[in-house]
């Protein structure tokens, strides 16, 4: 008799611990961004430009660009200029240049990042390589933009942000359905 109870205190705790993950799957995201919050890390710009696109011309901010390559990533990836001034609720644009220097075709896909974070919220891109996937042919070199606005609500004491992006080759995630109705498709 014992064992029985002892079994379904088992199984009963074991139900617990189960939803317990299934709940906590559900609140990472959550979890996620107050700790990016918090801690300062991994800006996510923000959306949709709401605002009026009238540049304040009493304030100047400076953004510098920077491009990284994610382990394994074989491609030349930089931008055209390391920084540029600009007045907020100004349309700005600047150039990422990427090349393939392998002899196979890659893809990737750039993450973006902004410092600091409390600054991410007034940096909204209008255009950017990063919401696509980029596909290079072996020696092909491409100039891909973004344009974004620097928010006019900005915090007054913010002067300096970074747009830091990590490309990471995802040549291997392309699904191969695609890859295998080219190949029968060809004559």
């Amino acid at each position: 008799m014992s064992d029985a109870i002892s079994t379904r205190r088992l199984v009963l705790r074991l139900l617990l611990v189960v939803l317990a993950m299934f709940g906590f799957g559900f609140a990472l995201v959550p979890i996620y961004d107050v700790m990016c919050q918090a801690f300062g890390i991994n800006g996510k710009t923000a959306g949709a430009y709401q605002g009026a696109q009238v540049a304040d011309e009493q304030r100047q901010v400076r953004v510098q660009f920077l491009a990284t390559n994610a382990a394994g990533m074989a491609w030349e990836f930089r931008p055209l200029d390391d920084e540029l001034l600009t007045h907020p609720g100004a349309s700005n644009q600047m150039l990422f240049v990427a090349y393939n220097p392998t002899d196979r075709p890659m893809t990737a896909q750039a993450v973006p990042s902004v410092a600091p974070s409390k600054a991410a919220a007034y940096f909204h891109k209008t255009e950017c390589f990063c919401f696509t996937q980029q596909e290079l042919q072996p020696g092909e070199r491409i100039e891909m933009p973004v344009r974004f606005i620097v928010d006019r609500d900005l915090p007054e004491d913010v002067h300096h942000l970074t747009l830091a992006y990590t490309l990471f080759d995802i040549t291997a995630r392309k699904p191969p359905v695609a890859q295998a109705t080219l190949a029968r498709a060809a004559p």
